[in-house]
């Protein structure tokens, strides 16, 4: 616990005015630094990549999957009147 009041003692016994620290510790804080940073941010790109290839490939393999049925028009005949 690095609280509490310092005083700086000096080679020819001089003393410094004293200097109260309050410090407050943080049970459940990490450190964060650069390279922690830089590694979250590239694990989101890749994974972010890899779900849009995903979505790619499975919205891609249900084109072929379509009947050709869907193809036709249903067309009205001439004598029936569009409503």
């Amino acid at each position: 616990d690095p609280r509490g009041i310092y005083t700086c003692v000096m080679g020819n016994g001089k003393s410094s005015s004293p200097l109260q620290v309050h410090y407050r510790m943080c049970q459940n804080c990490i450190e964060v630094d650069a390279p922690t940073i830089s590694g979250i941010v590239v694990a989101d790109v890749v994974a972010t990549i890899f779900l849009a290839v995903a979505v790619y490939c499975i919205t891609g393999q249900n084109k072929g999957r379509l009947s050709r049925a869907s193809d036709r028009q249903n067309l009205i005949a001439n004598e029936q009147l569009y409503q």
